[in-house]
């Protein structure tokens, strides 16, 4: 039975969380506090080298910190606690940058779809193709598109494949490492436009890495803004984006180019 959750609690949580590679002196993140609201949207902002997708991948359980914790439900995530890592598996998915080499192309659209379903150990593969054709459905993709391969895909496409595969599961957070950088700016408001309507429709919480301001402006309530391994500033997105108050987000929003008036 999963244990009940009170409604303030955040679904994910970093409590004065460092990280420091072995050998290495200098830490890759350093004091990072964050609370993700369920059913609600956060971005992860910040200069290349800032800790974005380390942070990314310690809310993924794919990273442990140095020090302080993580949080899922309110709970220390353990990871050798097979139990609690199971129902975090099932709650938490990821969609990855690179939409031509996140797919495995020797693998047909329908088996890539259904793997967290067989991982999970929630269905077999006969009971799993209902769930993969509503995915797929669900993202915009016709139902023969399963018997496919990701070659026969355009890049908005693949993406679209890579976010059937995470929500099949019905996860309750989608964590997304830059999923539009690859794509070109029609096909990347349309894959935003996707997240926004999946968000929306299926209460999904939505942790978001981009260099894209203006993809952030439009889909993430709250922004976390990174520099060296620190959170600068956070808060409603509209506030840190129009009026930031830290010298290092005032540059990020500066560095935007504008078109001449």
């Amino acid at each position: 039975m999963t244990p009940a959750v009170e409604a303030t609690t955040p679904v994910l949580e970093l409590d004065d969380v460092a990280l420091r590679y072995r050998g290495s002196t200098a830490p890759v993140l350093q004091d990072v506090s964050l609370a993700v609201a369920a059913g609600h949207s956060l971005a992860l902002v910040g200069e290349s080298g800032a800790g974005k997708t380390t942070l990314l991948r310690l809310l993924l359980g794919l990273a442990r910190p140095t020090t302080g914790t993580v949080r899922f439900d309110g709970e220390a995530l353990r990871l050798r606690d097979a139990k609690l890592m199971r129902r975090f598996r099932g709650s938490v998915q990821c969609v990855f940058q690179d939409p031509y080499s996140s797919l495995d192309p020797r693998r047909r659209v329908g088996a890539t779809v259904a793997e967290p379903l067989r991982s999970l150990g929630i269905d077999s593969r006969r009971t799993a193709a209902p769930k993969v054709a509503e995915a797929l459905e669900r993202v915009g993709l016709p139902a023969d598109a399963a018997r496919r391969y990701p070659h026969e895909f355009s890049g908005g496409q693949r993406q679209r494949i890579a976010i059937a595969r995470a929500t099949v599961c019905d996860p309750r957070v989608l964590l997304a490492d830059e999923p539009v950088s690859a794509l070109d700016v029609t096909t990347r408001v349309k894959v935003v436009d996707l997240l926004a309507e999946l968000q929306q429709e299926r209460g999904l919480t939505i942790v978001m890495v981009s260099h894209d301001l203006s993809v952030v402006a439009s889909l993430c309530e709250r922004t976390a803004v990174l520099e060296r391994g620190r959170i600068v500033e956070q808060g409603d997105t509209a506030q840190v984006l129009g009026d930031p108050a830290h010298t290092y987000t005032r540059r990020l929003v500066d560095s935007v180019p504008r078109l001449p008036v």
